[in-house]
């Protein structure tokens, strides 16, 4: 069956089919046993000219409800500089996208050697790889890491305040690599310190993932935990919103071996679920062990400034068996994209983001504490995100401000609700919100 829009000409399928050894196309299914094979013409709309394609996806487009997001919870509604989509798109970043050849892939080169520098920066460790698929995985692979630097010891400890995804992949990774997982305990709404003690006494820990700002949106107070974890033999990684960083305590800073997190925030737009981008950062003496590229600068034959891949430890590269990782994408797209916002905003820019996002946040925790209806869960410190109790139906509230064009008030899984206000969100839509709220009984 011949298409129109198929490249192929019927003299090319001839000439493929002699040099196959075959009659005709379907010769190639002749294993496919007839009760699978698809004997009828193909349910397909008409074609349709662009001006037609263009208005058939605007009209999806408005079928859409546009809600105001509060909400966080790992996934974070930052503003996108409109710049940043005409830099990613030029030809030189967009279409080599897998880097096997320097001398053709200088672009590509260029921007994951810059993001990596960029997550170096943010999280005050000596070097980072090319990127993960999501944060999730990315916690993943560190634990991984620490069993495979410790060689000896397959036991690996996951804070309870983590996201309640990122546990889960952890979880679920270490299952299926023999890996033992246990769970720090919280007190408070943070990790407890004294839980983790009791179970690094046992010297089985190879190492700990703690994060940086907690499910709750808690600033964590991680101090000790480094010198813990190392008079015990093992690491410590620090799971971290890398937007932050740039006001908050780096990993480095606390002592941490390994840093890891989601980089979505660093302007990603949400996209109805993805893409994400994870990053993972390590001090210099642990680089072997990074799963995916690591990219380095350096000079070429005239001397100008130039790019390579520098490690690779991935399966396809070197003995499978000695492979550090068998993730075969380093989301190059979503680390353009990261270096590109970074580049744009700054550490001042950065600086402000966080600045209104912690004024808009702290607003709306105080005026919803004064409508009488919630009620303070930790009273601990928080930049943009945090969870209260609610004398409400949490369903009902969270339908009313839905019906409201408002998504917030997500439920957590012990009955808090939470709310999370990026730079994005201005004072009139906080107070707009409000007042749904102070109409509910």
């Amino acid at each position: 069956m011949a298409f129109a829009y198929f490249p192929h000409t019927p003299d090319d399928i001839r000439r493929m089919l002699q040099r196959s050894g075959v009659s005709s196309i379907d010769d190639l299914y002749s294993d496919v046993p007839e009760k699978f094979r698809f004997r009828q013409e193909y349910d397909l709309p008409d074609a349709m000219s662009e001006m037609e394609v263009r208005r058939y996806f605007e009209e999806l487009d408005r079928a859409d409800t546009r809600l105001t997001v509060f909400c966080g919870a790992g996934a974070y509604d930052h503003y996108t500089p409109s710049a940043v989509g005409y830099i990613v798109s030029r030809s030189e970043f967009l279409t080599a996208y897998t880097p096997y050849q320097a001398e053709i892939s200088q672009g590509t080169l260029r921007y994951i050697f810059e993001f990596q520098s960029m997550m170096c920066e943010l999280t005050g460790l000596d070097c980072a790889n090319a990127s993960m698929y999501d944060g999730a995985t990315s916690a993943a692979e560190v634990l991984l890491m620490c069993v495979a630097s410790s060689k000896k010891r397959k036991k690996v400890l996951v804070s309870s305040t983590l996201l309640p995804n990122v546990i889960d992949v952890v979880r679920t990774y270490a299952s299926y690599h023999g890996v033992e997982s246990g769970t720090v305990a919280a007190i408070d709404g943070v990790t407890s310190r004294d839980s983790l003690e009791a179970m690094l006494a046992a010297g089985d820990v190879a190492g700990v993932l703690v994060p940086g700002i907690n499910r709750y949106g808690i600033i964590e107070d991680l101090s000790g935990f480094a010198d813990a974890a190392h008079s015990a033999g093992a690491l410590l990684a620090v799971y971290s919103d890398p937007s932050s960083l740039a006001v908050l305590k780096t990993p480095g800073e606390w002592g941490a071996d390994i840093a890891c997190g989601d980089a979505q925030s660093l302007g990603i737009p949400l996209s109805f679920g993805g893409p994400y981008v994870g990053f993972l950062a390590c001090r210099k003496d642990l680089m072997r062990k990074l799963p995916g590229r690591i990219v380095g600068a350096t000079a070429d034959m005239d001397g100008k400034r130039s790019f390579v891949l520098t490690l690779q430890a991935r399966e396809q590269h070197i003995r499978r068996e000695k492979a550090t990782s068998n993730i075969c994408s380093n989301q190059s797209l979503m680390a353009l994209f990261v270096t590109v916002y970074l580049s744009l905003m700054g550490p001042d820019g950065l600086k402000k983001v966080n600045d209104l996002s912690y004024g808009g946040a702290h607003y709306l925790h105080d005026r919803l504490l004064a409508t009488g209806k919630f009620s303070e869960v930790f009273d601990r410190p928080f930049l943009k995100e945090f969870v209260l109790n609610t004398s409400l139906d949490p369903e009902k509230l969270q339908q009313a401000l839905l019906d409201a064009g408002f998504f917030a008030a997500l439920v957590t899984e012990e009955g808090y609700v939470s709310f999370c206000v990026t730079e994005r969100r201005t004072r009139e839509e906080i107070d707009a919100m409000l007042d749904v709220i102070r109409l509910l009984g």
